[in-house]
């Protein structure tokens, strides 16, 4: 899309920090979630920046709204299986709220990306 690679985007580089931080949780789940909501919470997680990263690199800024929306989509998926494993007891509050402002702090910025782009668009 630009000259600048997507590794440069701060909204790729949080979003790789969602992932990990993500796996670092998830590692002390039960193992019998190993499979189940781990692996989803995992791969929805996953989901985010490789997205940012192929609309990034698409040639059509419509095509790169369709993959942040997939994002963004991916963002909620996150938050919700965030939410259910503190009712389950799988992972501690402070994990949880900071897991859950890291991902309000990245749908602002997938926000503010997509109106840059919508901007640029019209």
């Amino acid at each position: 899309m630009s000259g600048r690679g997507f590794r440069e985007l701060r909204v790729w580089q949080a979003g790789m920090d969602l992932v990990e931080n993500v796996y670092r949780m998830t590692a002390i789940f039960p193992k019998h979630e190993t499979f189940g909501l781990a692996g989803q919470l995992q791969r929805a997680a996953v989901s985010i920046p490789s997205n940012i990263a192929e609309g990034h690199s698409r040639d059509h800024i419509k095509e790169y709204l369709h993959h942040l929306s997939i994002a963004r989509g991916s963002l909620a998926e996150v938050e919700t299986q965030i939410e259910i494993s503190g009712r389950l007891g799988y992972a501690n509050t402070p994990d949880i709220d900071r897991l859950i402002k890291d991902v309000t702090a990245l749908g602002k910025q997938l926000s503010a990306l997509r109106n840059a782009l919508l901007a640029k668009s019209s």
